[in-house]
């Protein structure tokens, strides 16, 4: 039954984010169809399988145990806290903690889970602002 309640709670989130993508305007023009077909093609997927969730066969559920949900409830505050400190952190150092946090959070050791949060912060950095021409915040404190 959650599975239904889920589906249809992601359904009407679907349509009401069509009608807010349909609205979607820009001053110029960049490309032939401007920016509004992409979020709609994506909402409009969501919505076919939200819909498919609704009608399938329900199955038994089982719900994972107490400590998976706490695992669980601790890596939506790291992710919401990352969205929080980003720009004020920076992408490198903020991505490190978070990557740092889901490792410990996934039974790795200390001292693996810091060396991939390194990593991979300054890895992607680099990737997406030399490779990729995207420009993301070094962080107040560096600047």
């Amino acid at each position: 039954m959650s599975d239904r309640i889920f589906a249809g709670f992601w359904l009407l989130l679907c349509i009401s984010g069509l009608f807010i993508a349909w609205d979607i305007q820009t001053e110029y023009s960049y490309e032939p169809v401007g920016p509004r077909p992409f979020p709609m093609v994506i909402l409009g997927l969501m919505a076919v399988c939200a819909l498919c969730l609704l009608l399938r066969k329900p199955d038994m559920i089982q719900w994972p145990s107490r400590g998976t949900l706490q695992r669980l409830l601790l890596l939506m505050v790291s992710l919401a806290m990352y969205g929080a400190v980003f720009e004020s952190l920076g992408f490198p150092l903020s991505t490190t903690l978070l990557t740092f946090v889901i490792g410990l959070l996934f039974g790795a050791t200390w001292w693996a889970a810091a060396l991939s949060g390194a990593v991979m912060g300054m890895s992607l950095f680099y990737a997406f602002d030399r490779l990729l021409d995207v420009t993301l915040p070094l962080g107040s404190w560096l600047s």
